[in-house]
């Protein structure tokens, strides 16, 4: 699958995501919320006295639906690109003893990698080659369990998505298949004979039914004891 790169949205490429302005000031009301200045200080660096954001949704009303849904969906860039990667990310993971699953999520995780590293070169060109080794040197400490839950959720969406997918089209076939034995002439002419049996089956038991219906029944009365 072609990767589609980042695209600068021009009404908002001068701003920055999460209250955040391009001057590098946090959001408001962060020094007084510990757990989120902590989760911003982990998600960005200083860097030439500007803030960086290492989390590439903060950059989400930056780019175009395209490029959203090129960050979001796994398998955007080449397999060979994602595998030439792997140590440079994962220099401590053995990846010929890893299970398919762990494979997947780990592969995904570089993935995410280079397209955060991307993201952020596109909207911070005046970083320099220095700058984003220590952009991705941070990255590969504060984001990599962060960018393994974030892919392990969403190719268990895809895997649900496609059995979803496959149950529906097993149902449209299933129902072509009798739409199409219903049609043949071998078919109606085999299925005329029981078609007249059940209406006089059905005929027949209403009948019955009306006649057990209608009928009288007739009680013999109680015999009364006078009382002493």
């Amino acid at each position: 699958m072609t990767a589609v790169p980042p695209t600068v949205s021009t009404s908002t490429a001068g701003t920055t995501t999460a209250g955040a302005t391009s001057t590098g000031h946090s959001p408001a009301g962060a020094e007084q919320d510990p757990l989120l200045q902590r989760r911003l200080q982990q998600d960005s660096i200083q860097l030439a006295g500007k803030v960086v954001y290492l989390n590439p949704f903060l950059y989400w009303r930056r780019f175009d639906a395209n490029t959203d849904r090129w960050l979001r969906e796994p398998g955007q860039l080449a397999e060979e690109q994602i595998q030439a990667n792997h140590l440079r990310f994962y220099p401590e993971v053995a990846w010929d003893l890893l299970d398919p699953e762990e494979l997947a999520v780990k592969s995904g995780a570089v993935e995410m990698f280079l397209k955060s590293l991307e993201l952020i070169s596109t909207f911070n060109p005046e970083l320099s080659a220095g700058h984003l080794l220590e952009v991705e040197r941070k990255m590969a400490v504060t984001k990599k369990k962060a960018f393994e839950r974030w892919v392990s959720r969403a190719l268990r969406r895809r895997e649900q998505e496609q059995l979803r997918e496959r149950r529906r089209y097993d149902r449209e076939r299933l129902l072509r298949g009798w739409m199409e034995w219903l049609s043949l002439d071998v078919t109606r002419q085999a299925l005329l004979p029981l078609s007249a049996l059940l209406v006089l089956a059905v005929a027949g038991g209403w009948w019955l039914g009306s006649q057990t219906f209608c009928r009288q029944v007739i009680l013999d009365p109680g015999i009364q004891r006078s009382r002493p």
